[in-house]
C-alpha cells in the first residue's frame, strides 16, 4: 500500500512533468519564437542608439551612452509608451525562451552543457533589459550611472563586498575579452544562417566582427572601472557603460577612440538585428 507521503511526492512529480511539457510546447511554438527573436532586434536597436549617443559624445555633445539613455530616447518619441511596451514584451519573451532552452536543453555532452549555460546567461541579461524598459514605462526609470554607483556602494559596505566587487569586475572584463576574441575568430558565425549572396554574407560577417570587438572593449572598460572602484574604495568610480565611454574620451586621442567604439556598437546593434532574422535553433 502506497503511503500518503509517497503518494504526495508522486503527484508533485507528475505535476512538474506536466508543467515541463507545457513549457516545452510553448517554447517550440512558432509564434512565441518569432516574438522572442524580436528581443534580439530590440537589443540591436538599443545598441544602435547607444552607439549614436556615444558618437555624439565624441564630438563634444552631452548624453547618456548606456541602456538607460537609449531607453529614455525611445520613451521621448511620440509613440514612446507603445514602443516601450512592445520592446518589453519582446525582451521578456526572449528571456523566457532562453530560460526554457537552459532548463529543457539536452544534457548529454559538455557542448550541450555550454549551450545551456549560455542560454541561462542570456535569460538573465534579457530579463534585466525587460526590467529596465518596464521601469521607464512605469515612470521609475533611473540613470544607470547612478544605479551602478549605488549598487557598488551597497556591496562595498557588506562583508567581503570588496572581494566580491573585484570578482564581478574581473568577470565583466573577462567577458569583454571573450567578446573581442569571438569577434576576431568569427565564431559567432555558428549562431546564424549566412546568406548565399556574397554581398549580404560579407555584411553579416563584417558587422559581427566589428560589433563583437567594440562590445568587448566596452565591457572591458566597465569591468575595469568596477575593479578600480573596489580597490580604491570609491564607489563613484563605478559608473557603468556611460562612465567607461566617457573615461575613454578623456584619454590621448580619446575622441577618435570613442568614435571608433561608437561605430562598433552601432555595428553590433546591426548584427543583433541580423541575428533576430537568421538565428539557428
Amino acid at each position: 500500500m502506497v503511503s500518503t507521503g509517497k503518494l504526495r511526492r508522486l503527484v508533485i512529480k507528475e505535476e512538474m512533468r506536466k508543467a515541463a511539457d507545457v513549457a516545452e510546447e510553448a517554447s517550440n511554438s512558432r509564434t512565441f519564437e518569432i516574438i522572442a527573436r524580436a528581443g534580439y532586434a530590440v537589443s540591436g536597436l538599443l545598441h544602435v542608439l547607444i552607439g549614436v549617443i556615444a558618437l555624439q559624445l565624441a564630438f563634444g555633445r552631452t548624453g547618456e551612452a548606456d541602456v538607460s539613455g537609449a531607453v529614455a530616447s525611445l520613451a521621448s518619441q511620440p509613440a514612446g509608451p507603445i514602443l516601450l511596451w512592445a520592446c518589453f514584451g519582446a525582451c521578456a519573451a526572449l528571456a523566457l525562451w532562453q530560460l526554457g532552452n537552459a532548463i529543457l536543453g539536452e544534457r548529454t555532452s559538455n557542448k550541450k552543457l555550454t549551450k545551456r549555460l549560455s542560454a541561462a546567461g542570456q535569460a538573465i541579461v534579457f530579463a534585466g533589459l525587460a526590467a529596465t524598459i518596464v521601469s521607464f514605462v512605469m515612470g521609475q526609470g533611473k540613470n544607470s550611472r547612478e544605479s551602478s554607483t549605488d549598487f557598488t556602494a551597497k556591496l562595498m559596505s557588506a562583508p567581503f563586498g570588496v572581494f566580491l566587487l573585484v570578482a564581478i569586475g574581473v568577470g565583466i572584463a573577462v567577458t569583454g575579452i571573450f567578446f573581442a576574441v569571438r569577434g576576431f575568430r568569427q565564431t559567432f558565425k555558428r549562431d546564424i544562417s549566412q546568406s548565399s549572396e556574397e554581398a549580404v554574407r560579407k555584411f553579416q560577417v563584417g558587422v559581427g566582427v566589428v560589433g563583437y570587438v567594440a562590445k568587448g572593449i566596452a565591457l572591458f572598460l566597465v569591468g575595469l572601472l568596477v575593479v578600480i572602484a573596489a580597490v580604491r574604495a570609491q564607489p563613484e568610480q563605478s559608473t557603468g557603460l556611460d562612465g567607461g565611454l566617457k573615461a575613454l574620451r578623456e584619454q590621448p586621442y580619446g575622441p577618435y577612440l570613442l568614435a571608433a567604439v561608437a561605430v562598433g556598437l552601432i555595428a553590433y546593434g546591426l548584427f543583433l538585428m541580423v541575428k533576430a532574422k537568421t538565428l539557428r535553433t
